[in-house]
């Protein structure tokens, strides 16, 4: 399995202000900036189009992540690739009204990473024969089009069956993800975390990420501050506990240090 991913989703955040939002979550540590588009149809709800997806696109070079719940995804897929999306996560539900193995191949040639889902009620059998023509797995852990609702522990069955059966593709949860369900997500083999309300409902977002990414450690020392991976701690002579930039050490401040002044 590979390093966790935290997705924030944009549906959580004040779109009054989307632009410092993004911005915010960008130098807290997200990983993804996750979009879920809704068309009151599929899911009886309705949030936003292409034309957002792209104007989020100029506000970040981070991997978008657009997760369609809508019927006929490959009619609109095209429009999300132009609008700059990096995956494209469709349903394999057949309330969806579309060919999954077509709309796949479809994000595949475009040059998206393609990404399937499927829905609390909806049997892991599903998804199983496409677990080859994929990029990533969605496991919905609510059902989808509100957020808010709590997580469904049950869903881990298919998180836990899936890994079994492919270390290859990331496996990513949405619904009800905060730091315990989290901790409970990763042990049973998902990677990617989205994580809506528990990220901009949070007074600090940075510290938000951390505690989803299972770091919950603060600088302490009154000498050093330490920005970079965790295995930085026992090449410090003092005391220092380490704010990880990313969870695995990556970003701009690798293992870089700044010393600073004593207190007076």
């Amino acid at each position: 399995m590979g390093r966790v991913i935290v997705a924030p989703s944009i549906l959580a955040a004040d779109f009054s202000r989307l632009g410092d939002e993004i911005h915010r979550v960008e130098a807290a540590g997200a990983d993804w900036i996750h979009c879920d588009i809704m068309d009151g149809h599929f899911v009886d709800n309705i949030s936003f189009g292409p034309e957002i997806v792209g104007w989020v696109r100029g506000l970040t070079s981070l991997p978008l992540d657009v997760h369609l719940m809508i019927e006929h995804a490959d009619h609109y897929v095209p429009r999300f690739i132009k609008a700059g999306a990096n995956s494209i996560t469709v349903h394999v539900e057949p309330e969806a009204k579309h060919s999954v193995t077509e709309t796949l191949q479809q994000i595949r040639d475009a040059g998206c990473r393609a990404g399937l889902t499927l829905n609390p009620e909806t049997a892991f059998d599903s998804v199983e024969p496409f677990l080859d023509k994929i990029d990533i797995l969605l496991v919905m852990t609510v059902h989808p089009g509100f957020g808010g609702q709590s997580f469904r522990a049950d869903q881990m069955q298919k998180v836990k069956r899936a890994r079994s059966l492919s270390n290859r593709i990331d496996i990513e949860v949405d619904g009800g993800i905060n730091a315990e369900t989290a901790r409970i997500s990763i042990e049973n083999g998902a990677n990617v975390l989205v994580a809506g309300t528990s990220i901009f409902h949070a007074t600090d977002y940075a510290k938000a990420i951390r505690e989803l990414k299972g770091n919950r450690h603060f600088v302490q020392d009154d000498d050093v501050r330490g920005v970079g991976c965790e295995k930085c701690y026992s090449q410090s002579p003092r005391r220092v506990i380490v704010i990880p930039s990313r969870a695995d050490g990556e970003g701009p401040h690798r293992n870089t240090w700044s010393t600073l002044p004593p207190k007076a």
